[in-house]
């Protein structure tokens, strides 16, 4: 009798081996889209500022340091201690910035706290007063500065002054009182050589389109108030530096330019690199304030190397 003997048992097939997961991108790459990702968010950073410091952002800096400037103003006109020339009451040079006077175009509506200076940075303040002239009431050519756009835009109506527009400003030796007599652009003729005891006051702006300056614009006036005393003055007529000259640029703004631009590319890599380890959002709500402030900073330091009445 023949005994069969069992099949044998079915023997399942091997399993697929598992498909290898997908590998990501190469390091060399994951670095290239960081850095890509850091120069995006600093260009964004810089024109967003620009755009920032010489409309919104630079009207409201102009606005709180006049208000600062009036105050410092009125406390040292109530003590007797405001300027009357180059140096302080005690002795001292003036630092640039330093309020001197009291600037008002009634025909305009201007009331601008004037700076002792006539640099970029100082004129982002206000109007700045050139430190190598008399101070307004005195006898001779006192010249005054300001932005025709930028940062509160305070001389961008100079050229609708007519003749006869009255000039007011207030110093430590009082108010004197000005009549414009001419307004004249680059090339027009110049105004007659002054007398002995006669004073005038010059102010200048930039002409030509909104921060696109083709030259300057002067109005001059004529000071038809008593004519105030002239302390020695040690800054001779002339001796200013480049950068206080009208449109020139303060070429020692290039180490804050440096110094921000380096905070401002260090944030923007540590943005790139939290946005790998925290994720979108939360990298966006800490990162964009800092990235912000920053491109601000640098775009107001690199704004000093711009012209100065622009």
């Amino acid at each position: 009798m023949t005994v069969l003997s069992p099949p044998p048992p079915a023997v399942a097939p091997p399993a697929p081996a598992p498909s290898p997961e997908p590998a990501g991108p190469p390091r060399a790459e994951r670095a290239g889209f960081a850095f890509a990702g850091a120069a995006l968010c600093v260009l964004a950073a810089l024109l967003l500022g620009f755009a920032a410091n010489l409309t919104i952002v630079g009207h409201l800096q102009h606005s709180r340091d006049q208000q600062t400037a009036y105050d410092e103003l009125r406390r040292q006109l109530a003590l007797g201690i405001a300027p009357v020339g180059q140096r302080t009451y005690d002795g001292k040079l003036l630092e640039p910035g330093a309020p001197v006077g009291l600037l008002r175009i009634p025909a305009l509506g201007l009331k601008e706290v004037v700076g002792e200076s006539t640099t970029s940075g100082v004129l982002m303040s206000g109007p700045g007063h050139r430190r190598d002239t008399p101070l307004p009431g005195q006898a001779g050519t006192s010249v005054i500065m300001g932005r025709q756009w930028g940062y509160g835009s305070p001389f961008n109506d100079l050229h609708r002054l007519p003749p006869g527009t009255e000039i007011r400003v207030t110093t430590g030796q009082g108010t004197a009182t000005y009549r414009v007599s001419a307004i004249r652009r680059e090339g027009d003729p110049l105004p007659p050589a002054l007398k002995e005891g006669e004073g005038r006051l010059t102010l200048i702006t930039a002409d030509g389109g909104a921060y696109t300056p083709s030259g300057t614009l002067r109005v001059d006036a004529t000071l038809t108030s008593d004519v105030q005393p002239s302390p020695p003055r040690p800054l001779a007529t002339g001796w200013i530096e480049e950068s206080e000259q009208a449109l020139g640029g303060e070429s020692a703004a290039w180490l804050s330019v440096f110094l921000w631009s380096q905070a401002l590319l260090g944030a923007a890599l540590l943005t790139m690199a939290a946005h790998r380890a925290w994720g979108r959002w939360q990298t966006w709500i800490v990162g964009v304030p800092v990235l912000a402030a920053l491109g601000l900073a640098v775009s107001g330091a690199a704004t000093r190397l711009l012209p100065n009445l622009l």
